[in-house]
Parts: structure tokens; sequence; C-alpha cells
């Protein structure tokens, strides 16, 4: 039995969780005779004496010097609103009535990948942050901008402006091995330049903390000591490489207990190139909806291999119908690296880009089936995106813009146009203010200038339906008549 509660503190430590395992162990009933019978049996077995102890030719030393200098501890400075503050009245309240905003003070790691300042920690040790301030392993301090986030993957680009760091290189988080050595280094309870060593448990978890329908989860599950002011902390391999960004540890008192995630080095690599090209992530979507073969499935569906994942529903248009993906394949490898689980799917489709062709091996009624794959984008196209201006959509009297991967985490959706500024028109008539996020107009998912256009090219009888969402979280959908 699985008891999971997610706790943050902050930014402090990570994101936690509570993984606890109870164990049940009945009475043994059984008669005298039987036992004997039993140990008898084991007697006559061939005994073999394993040995347990560490290999002694296993040296840390090289890797630990590497690491220490180019990991870094991060202070952060986070504006906290008073309790009653909402979107709409809270910045009112706050002129009207003077309300002071307090502060909280937070602290986690993060990794120079460059010589020039940049570094790469977790979202969640810098999101809503007013000041960082980086210090560094010999003790100086120096400010840091955002560069950007990813809060569907949990990680974010600072910068200092400095030259000459100690940096790290970046491994290759695909060829890990579980049982293969890692260092973990970061600064737990504000102890700056701790290194703790441990084995890789396990590879492509999914643990259910991002949320967000667009989370992407398949994390390195390791056993190296990991403690609250780790996040954003390096996780390498024994010749000093960088191959993982600690994120969350299992816990059930808050405290290290055995179990620690770090996010692919692979992925990281991803997201810091978009951050540093295009100010935003280049999703590539395969256009489809997968789940996981278990046993009870297999039986259902008469499949009779439980490896891979299956296909649930190919999207229309999208990379995946083109090719000739169909629903009920089952999805095996992807470019030669095989699949087990959904986690591991999408941390392989994470490392790509639109525009990106892909190798998918299929299991199709019994037999094998490879096609090619051109991957999209969100909008079905593999143009890379970058930050988009507003524009202004004369039907609806408002300056829009597709909404940030940060305005979507915070909602949990995956898909929406965010109202800039409005002006004399159907919104504003309808009481909708600078925020909103329109999700559907006609019942069809917009996300662009040209999904609204041609939406709102839809309608009939001169009314237009739109659905949306506040950045409170209420939903909501009217009519209007121009």
């Amino acid at each position: 039995m699985k008891t999971i509660v997610k706790s943050f503190a902050g930014a402090v430590a990570g994101t936690l969780f509570v993984l606890a395992v109870a164990f049940f162990v009945a009475k043994d009933r059984y008669p005298v005779r039987t036992k004997s019978v039993i140990v008898n049996h084991i007697q006559k077995m061939p005994v073999v004496q394993a040995d347990y102890r560490l290999p002694q030719n296993t040296d840390f030393t090289t890797a630990a010097a590497k690491t220490v200098n180019a990991v870094v501890h991060i202070k952060t400075v986070i504006g906290v609103k008073p309790r009653y503050y909402d979107n709409f009245f809270g910045s009112l309240r706050g002129y009207l009535y003077g309300q002071p905003q307090q502060e909280l003070i937070a602290f986690g790691s993060g990794v120079v990948i460059s010589p020039n300042g940049y570094i790469v920690t977790n979202n969640h040790v810098v999101a809503g942050a007013n000041k960082i301030t980086v210090t560094f392993n010999n003790k100086k301090e120096m400010e840091a901008k955002i560069i950007g986030t990813s809060p569907s993957t949990d990680l974010a680009l600072i910068k200092v402006d400095a030259k000459d760091l100690p940096y790290l290189t970046y491994g290759n988080s695909d060829n890990l091995k579980v049982g293969q050595w890692v260092l973990a280094v970061g600064n737990p309870f504000n102890l700056t330049s701790t290194v703790t060593a441990g084995i890789i448990s396990a590879k492509a978890r999914d643990i259910h903390i991002l949320g967000g329908k667009s989370a992407i989860e398949s994390f390195i599950q390791t056993d190296a000591a990991v403690n609250p002011g780790n996040s954003g902390g390096a996780l390498v391999n024994t010749a000093g490489q960088l191959i993982g960004i600690n994120a969350a540890i299992a816990s059930q008192t808050g405290a290290y207990e055995g179990y620690s995630f770090a996010i692919p080095v692979n992925l990281v690599r991803k997201v810091v190139n978009d951050l540093m090209n295009y100010g935003q992530i280049q999703r590539a979507y395969l256009g489809v909806q997968i789940r996981d073969i278990d046993a009870d499935f297999a039986k259902k569906m008469n499949l009779h291999n439980l490896n891979g994942v299956y296909v649930a529903m190919v999207v229309d248009g999208s990379g995946a119908d083109k090719a000739g993906v169909k629903k009920g394949d089952i999805i095996t490898d992807i470019n030669s690296h095989p699949v087990k689980n959904v986690s591991e799917l999408m941390g392989i489709i994470g490392q790509y880009s639109p525009g990106d062709k892909i190798q998918v091996n299929l299991v199709r009624n019994d037999k094998e089936k490879m096609v090619s794959v051109l991957l999209q984008n969100r909008n079905g196209t593999t143009s890379l995106m970058k930050a988009q201006k507003a524009f202004f959509n004369s039907s609806l009297g408002a300056m829009l813009k597709t909404a940030s991967e940060n305005d979507l985490a915070n909602l949990n959706i995956d898909h929406g146009l965010k109202v800039v500024s409005v002006k004399e028109g159907i919104l504003q008539r309808g009481g909708i203010a600078e925020g909103f996020i329109i999700t559907e107009v006609n019942d069809q998912e917009v996300n662009s200038r040209r999904q609204i256009d041609e939406a709102l090219s839809e309608s009939k009888g001169n009314t237009v339906k739109v659905s949306g969402i506040y950045p409170n979280g209420m939903r909501i959908s009217f009519e209007f008549v121009p």
C-alpha cells in the first residue's frame, strides 16, 4: 500500500512526498513436523556465500573535485501576498489600505553549465522570485536573473554576469544503467558543497509530482542521500559528468529516507538549449494518447506481450496519424531505444523538437512494423515556436497572445490564448478582463491567431461561444451576440 503526500517547503526542499510501505507478516502456524521437513530440505541445498563488500577500487574523489566548484547555493526572495489576496481585488485593496506584502526566503542549489555564467536549477527553486542570490564554493556572491523556466519539466535557467567559471559537462543519461555509481552534490540544510554517493536504483520513474497535462516525468531514481536544499543540484557519474538535476525525495519525515529522484540530463540539455535560443520550450508531440500495459489490461485486450505502451487514440492530422499509426498499436521502440512504459516514452519524445523525424517500432496484430513519424508542435505544425507577440482580434475586441507554459502549468491546461488587454467589443461587454485565458471558441480549441480566426468563422447565427478559465481557476462558458 502506497500513500503519497506532496509537500513544498518554499523552494528549499525540492518537492517532497511520502512513500510509506507497510509490511504485514503473518504469524507462522505450521506444525512442528512441517517445519522440520522444510529445514531438512534447505540443509541439503548447496550454499553460496556472497561478498557484499563495496569494491575498493571505486574512486569518487576526481568526480567530487570536478563538481563541488560548479555547484552553487541559491537563495531566493519570494514576494508573498496577504492571504486574502485574489486575482481581481488584491491590488485594489493594497492600494486603498496600504497592505504590505510579506517576503519568503528560500534556498536551493544550481549547476553551472557554461563558463559565462549560465546556471540550471529547478523551476520550483526560483519560481516567483523577486531576487536571486548565487553563492559559489569560494563564498563569492552574485545576483542572478531568470532566462527562462519550464514548469512541465521543473527546470529553470538563470544567469550571473561572470566569466571563466568552473562548469560541468553533459553526460548521456540514455546510457545509464541500474546499479551504476553516482554522486549527488548540493547544499542540503544550507550546508554548502555536500557530496553523497549511491547507485542508480531505477530509470524512467513517474512519481506524479509535477501535475499538469503536459508534464514530463521520467526521473532517475537513486539512493544517494538528498535532503532539503539539494533541489537543483547535480547528479554526476564517476567521471564527473552531469547526468541529472536533483529534483525530489521520497520521505515520511521531510528528510532523506532512501529514495531520491533526478531529471535526466538529456532532457535538461534540450530544455536549456531551447530557453537559450528561443526563450521557450520547443515541445514536440507524437500525436497519440497512450497507456501502460499491465497483466489485467493485456488479458482484457487479448494482448500477448506486456512490453511497450498501448495506443488508445491517434490525433487526427498529427505526425502519428500521417505515418499510419493506429489505435490498438503497441509502441515498443523509438529510434532503437526500448520503450517499457508511458513515462519512458514521454522522456524520449521530450528530447526532440518539432520537425524532427523519429523511427517508431510498432506491434500490430502480433506483427512488427516500423514507421517514420514527423513530430509536430501543439499547433499541428513543424515550425519552431518563438515567444509570440500579442495580436489584436477585432471580433472579440481584445489583444491576445498564446498562453505561456507557466500560465498553462499553473492552471493545469495544455492550450489557450491569454487576454492581454480589452477594448470595446464582445469580451468587454461580457465582463472579461485581462488575464483571462480563452481555451475554446465555438467549441474549437484555440492556441494561435490562425486557430481563433478559423473558429470565429464558424459562428452560427451571429452567435459567438467562448470558453475559458480565470487566473484563479474558475472556468466559464458563455455565448455572445455581436
